[in-house]
Order: structure tokens, then C-alpha cells, then sequence
């Protein structure tokens, strides 16, 4: 399963630590496409730490672009400034290889499920409500799926997405996650099995910090 062509929808805490670890890697991405259609917030700058005070009211595409090549630059990187939605969904997921889910809409998480069984495309889910985190490589044909695990997508209106947006997430469990998602694109990249497909990992750092894989 050789990778050149990576996919990372979201650019916030999930999306920018897997954004730069896949920059350390060193990796000569043929092309590594960002899709965000948020400017950078005031809010933002604690924990989504590529981002400066500069960026406020820049798109994060742009932002996170200008960033990678400052210090990165023999990455290539494409930007969309864009909301991942139906209309485009299977245009960009089939112009690549693996895709890193770092939304935090569930909408968003099984419209790019759905779209990458369909292109038989690999994708690595992330997840972070408060304290936990999650993450879960769906290889299509091959390992069980979101909607495997989840069925159906909660209503915007729920209270579980209430409740899930007042808990909010905490910077570093987002920073693990992140980095865990790009690792599994590294992998695939390698043409070697991600390490996470077909379980789900459960990070909590409620406590002393636990890693649970099933």
C-alpha cells in the first residue's frame, strides 16, 4: 500500500501535529494537500501552536502553508480553502492516497468514511472529547469501517454533541492523536501495515496517562 499523495482534512488540533509530523519525517511527499475553510482565531494560538498571532483572520491553509515553507521546504503542499462537503469529497479523496481525518464535525467524519470506502481509499480516524482521544485506520475491503462502529452520525441538534463541544479538548491529547494519525500515514507511505488497522486506540489522560488498543 505505497503512499505519495496524503490528505489531512482540518487544520486545528488534530490536523496541525500531524501536519508537522508529517513534515519532520523528511518525507518527499509528491503532493500533501491541506483542506480547511477557517481563518486563524485569537483562540487558536494556545493550541494549535504552528499558527502566530500574524495568521489571526488568515486562512488556516494559508497560514499552515507559509509555515511549512519557512521550514519545510521540500514539502509540496496544495491548499483548499474549502469545507470538506459532498459536492467535493469524492473529487479530493480520489487524488489521493490516504487520507488523515482531523475534523471534529461528526458529519465531516462520516462523509470522508463513506467517501473512502467508496475510492477504496485508506483513511485514519482522530477524535478528541475533553481528556480522550481516539484513533482508528479504516483499510477499505479489509477492516471494519466508522459507520462498523458507530452506525449513524448524532444529530448537530443532540445533546451528546452539546455535551461533547462544552467538554472541549485539551491541547496535548490532541497533539498525541495528531501524531499518532500521521504516523499510520508514514507507515502506509512505507507500503508497511499501519499499526492501528482495524483497532481502535483510546488515549485518557484523565489520570496517570493510558493507552488502550481493541
Amino acid at each position: 500500500m505505497a503512499t505519495e499523495r496524503i490528505l489531512i482534512v482540518g487544520l486545528g488540533g488534530l490536523g496541525v501535529p500531524a501536519l508537522w509530523a508529517l513534515a519532520r519525517a523528511g518525507a518527499q511527499w509528491k503532493r500533501l494537500t491541506i483542506v480547511d475553510p477557517d481563518p486563524v482565531e485569537l483562540s487558536n494560538l494556545a493550541r494549535q501552536v504552528i499558527y502566530r498571532s500574524r495568521d489571526t483572520g488568515t486562512p488556516k491553509v494559508e497560514a499552515a502553508a507559509r509555515w511549512l515553507v519557512e521550514r519545510f521546504p521540500e514539502v509540496n503542499v496544495e491548499r483548499h480553502p474549502i469545507a470538506l462537503e459532498a459536492s467535493n469529497a469524492a473529487r479530493l479523496v480520489a487524488a489521493h492516497d490516504f487520507v488523515i481525518d482531523a475534523t471534529d464535525s461528526p458529519a465531516a467524519k462520516f462523509l470522508i468514511n463513506d467517501t473512502c470506502i467508496a475510492a477504496r481509499t485508506p483513511f485514519v480516524y482522530g477524535g478528541v472529547v475533553g481528556m480522550t482521544g481516539q484513533a482508528m485506520t479504516v483499510i477499505p475491503g479489509e477492516t471494519a469501517c466508522i459507520r462498523c462502529v458507530f452506525e449513524t452520525p448524532p444529530d448537530d441538534n443532540e445533546n451528546e454533541i452539546q455535551s461533547c463541544r462544552e467538554a472541549g479538548i485539551v491541547g496535548p491529547v490532541a497533539g498525541a492523536i495528531g501524531e499518532m494519525q500521521a504516523e499510520e500515514a508514514i507507515r502506509a507511505w512505507r507500503a508497511q501495515t499501519p499499526l492501528l488497522s482495524g483497532k481502535i486506540l483510546t488515549y485518557d489522560a484523565s489520570g496517570p496517562a493510558r493507552v488502550r488498543i481493541a
